[in-house]
């Protein structure tokens, strides 16, 4: 009897250490999902600044292609004036 008594003592001493061993292997798997999150916040953060890096550049291409746009048309009014006043001329 005085087995069996030790043994029933046993019993939530041995549920107790299954559930730290559980909790351990929880906080393991915690730990390395937290790892994970980190290197991802990590690589997304670096693939933002390229982003942002690329957005600004096309930002500065576009605003130099309405330039050369503008210049364009500019060039183009002074040949057409030029043509016009060379037809003037009548050579």
């Amino acid at each position: 009897m005085a087995r069996s008594a030790v043994a029933a003592d046993l019993q939530p001493i041995d549920r107790l250490e299954e559930k730290i061993r559980q909790l351990v292997g929880m906080i393991d798997t915690l730990r390395a999902d937290r790892a994970r999150a980190v290197d991802e916040a990590t690589r997304l953060q670096r693939e933002l600044d390229g982003m942002r890096s690329r957005l600004s550049e096309a930002t500065g291409a576009s605003a130099e292609v309405a330039t050369l746009r503008e210049e364009r048309e500019v060039i183009r009014n002074r040949v057409v004036q030029m043509i016009a006043q060379i037809d003037k001329l009548n050579l």
